[in-house]
This record gives structure tokens, sequence and C-alpha cells, in this order.
């Protein structure tokens, strides 16, 4: 009796062996397969040197060799500037930080990697620079308080590469309340100012998609009321699994199914699971830290509530994002790994990891044209 239960036991150890072997290479077909984008990191222009950048394997959560080797395909780099004072001196510091970034990344593509990694500013190119087998970068502006009261800076920085901008970051500015009145309770405007109106027609007239990750939830919903292409939050994870202000509640989530947008799950453990972040901060032997299984369940949560259309993947790397098994960019894959354990089908896993991402960048690029043509 011992032994057949012995040998029950070892074929059901090699049957799930052979189980997850199978899974493993599912997931790596599909990996090597899809066009897999993220579409937030941050930078830092010490970065950007000739003699050190993301041409090798420097320290930060974003690189050339981190990207090759976890098969990451599209880097959206992050032109972030920290709320300042709403005056001409702030605006004037904020133009800088925000020029000296564009600049760093213009020096990667153009000047220390360009055999390696070429800028994108359309979905068309996304996919010419990959079938050339460089890898892609995209720019985003995190917090439209650079551009000041002067709404030209929109197309300034559209010429410049970017194609999504947030109205705002954490604080409130000249455009937008920020998500942080939640912490005290403040508000500038309501919402959106009478400006922030305005730049937001600028971005749908250019083309540049629209970001709401950080300003409040007033702020977001004026601001999908009020622009005419689909929204993205560029990494915003669900608040109903994690109750903070920079996730977004059911209500909101559903404001962006209505509006055609992609809501972009973040990997920043704080926003994954607060509690479970907490706790292991508090006792790192007894309690795990966040790790993927639990950012997919952002991704299930969002594809339950409003559709797989309407869900995508961001990691925050370089501005706070990294949880077990996705710390930096070379453990990509293992976010694909978790979606095939699941049950994603390829299709599915396609639009997650870039299909929703691209659908809105065509649907700004086409409203752009038909706005132009009009003038």
């Amino acid at each position: 009796m011992r032994i057949a239960l012995y040998f029950l036991y070892f074929f059901f150890i090699i049957s799930c062996k052979n189980d997850d072997t199978a899974l493993f290479d599912q997931a790596k077909e599909i990996h090597e397969k899809v066009i897999t984008i993220d579409t937030h990191n941050d930078i830092d222009v010490k970065n950007f040197k000739s003699t050190y950048n993301y041409s090798i394997d420097t320290k930060n959560q974003v690189n050339l060799p981190k990207m090759i080797k976890g098969g990451l395909d599209v880097s959206w780099l992050i032109v972030y500037t920290k709320q300042g004072a709403l005056n001409n001196n702030g605006y004037l510091k904020a133009k800088e930080n925000a020029f000296s970034k564009f600049n760093a990344i213009q020096r990667l593509v153009y000047l220390y990697a360009p055999d390696q990694i070429e800028l994108a500013t359309s979905s068309h190119e996304i996919k010419q620079i990959i079938e050339k087998g460089k890898k892609v970068a995209m720019i985003g502006v995190e917090n439209a308080y650079p551009v000041g009261l002067d709404t030209a800076y929109v197309k300034k920085f559209y010429d410049m590469g970017a194609r999504y901008m947030s109205l705002a970051h954490n604080g409130h500015n000249q455009l937008s309340d920020s998500n942080t009145g939640e912490f005290d309770n403040t508000s500038l405007h309501y919402g959106i100012s009478e400006l922030g109106k305005q730049i937001i027609e600028k971005m749908n007239y250019y083309g540049m998609m629209v970001d709401i990750s950080h300003p409040s939830k007033e702020a977001i919903r004026q601001t999908i009321k009020h622009t005419k292409a689909p929204v993205i939050a560029s990494h915003s994870s669900a608040r109903h699994l994690s109750n903070h202000p920079r996730n977004l509640d059911n209500e909101q989530l559903k404001w962006i199914k209505e509006n055609g947008g992609v809501v972009h799950v973040v990997a920043l453990d704080e926003f994954v699971n607060k509690v479970k972040h907490e706790a292991h901060l508090e006792n790192p032997e007894l309690n795990p830290p966040v790790d993927v299984s639990d950012f997919v369940d952002h991704i299930d949560h969002i594809k339950n509530l409003i559709g797989i259309d309407h869900v995508g993947i961001s990691s925050d790397f370089d501005g706070g994002g990294g949880i077990k098994g996705w710390q930096d960019t070379s453990q990509t894959f293992n976010v694909t790994l978790e979606l095939v354990k699941r049950g994603y089908s390829e299709n599915e896993i396609r639009k997650i990891w870039s299909g929703n991402l691209l659908r809105v960048l065509e649907e700004t690029e086409k409203l752009a044209k038909t706005l132009q043509k009009k003038n």
C-alpha cells in the first residue's frame, strides 16, 4: 500500500512539473510574440551622460540590457517635474527641468545608443522600430506645470516627442487639482481650471494623450467630460483592492470605460496592496512583500469590471515602483507568466501589454488629424 502511494505521489509531482514547464514555455512564446509596453518609467538626467547611460547596465531599474533580458519592447520615459510655486519663477524653473529631461532622452536615442533604441512618436513608428530589432523609447510628461500660463508649450512638448501628459502631479497647480487634496481636504479649482481645459483642447488638437493618473477625482471627471479623445491612466491601480487616492475607484473605472480609455495598473507596492505592504514593513520575516500575483489581481479586477479592452501595464520603475517578481525591467517576463497561469489568452495578453494603449494612441492621432483639417 505504501509503495502504491509513493508511486502515485511521484507521478503527481512529475505531472505538476510538466504542467509548470508547459505554462512557462507557453508564456515565453507569447511574451516574444506580443509588443510589450511599460507606460511609466521615471528618469534621472545623471543617467544620460556619454560615459554612463542606458546602453550599459546602470544601477537603476530600467536600461537597455535589462529591457533585452526581460523582453520589454517599449519604455515610456517620463519628463517629470515636481510641483512648485505658481508664479513666474516657479514656471521658469519647471521649464528648465522639463527641457533638461527632453534633451537627456534625445541624447540617448540620437547620440549614445541609436543602434539599439529609437524614439517613436506614433503607433506606426513603434512597430517599424521593433521590426528593425531595436527597443523603443516614448515620452510622457508627468505634470503639465511646466507649461506655465502659455498653451503654446503643448506644441513645444509635442514637437520634442511627448505623446501623453498629465495635468497635475502631487499638489494643486494652475491647471488642475491633485489627488493629494484627499489628504488635506483642499482644492484650488474644484476640478480643472479654464486654462486646464484649454490645455486639454490643445492636446486633442496635436494628438497628445491625456493622462489622468494624478489629478483629483473631480478633476478626472471634468477631464473625461472635456476631452474629445480617450484618456489613459498611465500608472494607477484599483482602489477597490488598495485604498489610496492615487488609485481609481469603481466609479472612475466605469467613467474610463465609457470614454474608451485604458488604465495601466502600476507595480508600486503601496498602490497594489497597502495593507500587505505595511504589514511587511512592520515585520518582514513574518509577512511577505507585495508580489506579481497581487499586481495581476488588479488586472483581474479591472478586466472583470470594465472589460479586457481597458486595462494595461506600468511599473513606475525609478519612481518608486518595484514588487517581488518584478523588481526591474529584467523581470518583465514574470508578468506574462502570471497572466498565462491565470488563463489569459494570447490575444488578451496582447491587448493588456500594448494593444489597448495603441488603440487609444491611434484614436488620438486620428482625432488630431480631423481637428487640424477643420482649420
